[in-house]
């Protein structure tokens, strides 16, 4: 008895050996992992390159998820409000198809085109700019667009508060916009891949949505809701269009809400396959435009008067028209779905800026055109100096208690649309200086891994679009809507903000380094510099293959290759 007891005795000591033997394991692992987290935040070996610094984490699926959606979010969810009011249902989507099918298209091919030659480039298609034009204009640009980014993030989180007042006016603005802050803040801790992974299911949520409200928006249209047949009752009253003026005013709402399809280029250094990713992922710019955005704004102008006073602008308190579209036919579960979307999208959008902007930093850092000590990549490749410094900007989203906040989201839109039709010209004005160099070189196009269907064509016409989308926004915000006829100087603020900044930028680094040229010499391009150049037989071998697959292929395959791939 006396020999059982010491052996349980014994055995109870053992356990109890075992026990703190596991908790001392387990308080080790929990500190490797501690320490391996703040280890995670030192610099990347120096030795190593900005694109080898970032992980190849992006795979082919998720560019293309990023592509049709990246962006999709405020502009298109809500701010399309108030340019159904100022433009009428007609003026919205002629507005909208030709900022989408006439000028983006092709600038998407452009940077395609432009990507795939140069994957490594830091910050992707913002390290054109000084290649190819000039390096002022290259930190202009540069940090206009990372500052748009910037206050996308602020207006993303505006959005957030007024989003919540379709529910609740009780709740402090404040306290929405702290808890998204930090789901946005946690999603960019992980680095791109669950950036990537969290944005490809965003994404997915935005594109079931958006096709999901255009069946819902043809059924409720032709009499399938409570308020019966609507067909086009609302294009003849109160009207199809307002004015050229408000046809105008559009066109930068619009570059706004499809911006981010630029993403392809600022991605292909953190993408596996650059060519095939980024060739897919530019095809799917047409889906995006016609099914997405023009299929879903057509709904939105037969379902919504463009009278409505919760509209943005109207009398009563701002509503998206996405939500309006189904409170306002009797359907009483459908906006609760829709808002929730929308507060989805917005995170997606939040996300995309909190990923973009430190990115575009570092690289102007790299580039020598931003302060040295923001080129910082840590060994996740993360740019976290830049990325803290976008994080303080972000906290600006914190205006939202302010009673005029919607007058803050107007100027922060204006910066960002702006800021997109700057960039989008530019880059189509590089495309033509790359195809200038090449032909000066000469280096046939057949060598390069993709060309833009579009051509040198395409990126004329982008060229001039977009020029003329700067003129009319100039216009419309010296002479606005609904003015007395005198030129308004606070209108200039609130709606042109975007060229100010860009002109500071611009000239202020022409002072700085005393450069005075306007441009480059097209022989002055250094082409091959940082170009990949594949072999002349292993590409021509590629383009077979992929000329026999299509061939091969049955006709419903050969559409999806077309389209999709």
């Amino acid at each position: 008895m006396e020999k059982s007891n010491n052996q349980i005795v014994t055995s109870e000591k053992a356990q109890d050996n075992i026990s703190c033997s596991a908790v001392t394991t387990n308080s080790k692992q929990h500190l490797g992992f501690v320490d391996s987290f703040i280890d995670s935040f030192r610099r990347a070996p120096e030795s190593n390159t900005s694109a080898e610094n970032k992980r190849q984490t992006i795979s082919k699926n998720e560019l293309r998820l990023m592509a049709i959606s990246t962006g999709l979010g405020t502009g298109l969810l809500v701010a399309t409000g108030g340019r159904l009011r100022a433009a009428g249902p007609a003026g919205m989507v002629i507005a909208y198809a030709i900022t989408g099918l006439v000028m983006l298209a092709p600038t998407v091919n452009s940077v395609a085109e432009l990507a795939i030659a140069y994957p490594g480039l830091p910050g992707g298609f913002q390290s054109y700019y000084g290649k190819f034009i000039d390096e002022s204009l290259g930190f202009a640009l540069g940090w206009n667009y990372g500052f748009q980014w910037m206050c996308i993030l602020a207006l993303e989180f505006v959005t957030v508060s007024m989003t919540f007042k379709f529910w609740t006016t009780s709740v402090h603005a404040d306290v929405f916009v702290a808890i998204f802050f930090i789901i946005v803040t946690l999603v960019n801790l992980g680095g791109a891949k669950v950036y990537a992974v969290t944005e490809a299911a965003l994404n997915s949520i935005k594109i079931v949505f958006l096709v999901g409200f255009i069946i819902f928006g043809i059924i409720i249209d032709v009499g399938g809701g409570p308020n019966g047949f609507i067909g086009g009752k609302y294009y003849h009253s109160p009207g199809a269009f307002t004015s050229f003026k408000g046809l105008a005013s559009v066109f930068v709402s619009g570059a706004f809400s499809l911006g981010g399809s630029e993403f392809i280029s600022l991605s292909a250094s953190e993408t596996k396959h650059p060519k095939t990713a980024i060739r897919a992922a530019s095809k799917l710019v047409y889906f995006r435009v016609i099914v997405l955005f023009l299929g879903s704004l057509t709904l939105v102008g037969l379902l919504v008067p463009r009278d409505s006073d919760n509209l943005m602008h109207g009398s009563g308190s701002s509503v998206s028209p996405y939500v309006l579209a189904a409170k306002l036919n009797g359907v009483k579960v459908i906006p609760h779905i829709i808002n929730t979307v929308i507060l989805l999208s917005v995170t997606s959008v939040a996300c995309a800026a909190m990923y973009s902007s430190p990115r575009l930093i570092q690289s102007l850092a790299e580039q020598g055109l931003g302060p040295k000590w923001l080129d910082y990549i840590d060994k996740k490749g993360r740019p976290t100096r830049a990325w803290f410094i976008t994080i303080l900007a972000g906290a600006f989203g914190f205006i939202a208690a302010f009673k005029d906040h919607e007058t803050v989201f107007m100027w922060l839109l204006s910066i960002s649309g702006i800021s997109f039709v700057m960039c989008w010209l530019f880059i189509c004005v590089c495309h033509l200086r790359f195809r200038s160099a090449l032909k000066l070189n000469g280096i046939d196009v057949k060598t390069l891994e993709y060309v833009s269907p579009t051509g040198i064509w395409g990126s004329y016409i982008s060229i001039i679009i977009n020029s003329l989308i700067l003129v009319a926004q100039f216009w419309i915000s010296l002479w606005p809507l609904g003015g007395d006829g005198k030129p308004n100087a606070l209108s200039i603020f609130e709606n042109f903000l975007g060229g100010p900044v860009f002109l500071i930028c611009y000239i202020g680094h022409k002072l700085w380094t005393k450069n005075w040229k306007l441009y480059k010499k097209v022989e002055d391009i250094d082409v091959n510099k940082d170009r990949v150049v594949k072999d002349t037989e292993i590409l021509h071998l590629e383009n077979l293959e992929d000329k026999e697959r299509y061939e091969k292929a049955p006709l419903w395959k050969k559409i999806l290759i077309i389209c999709f791939d």
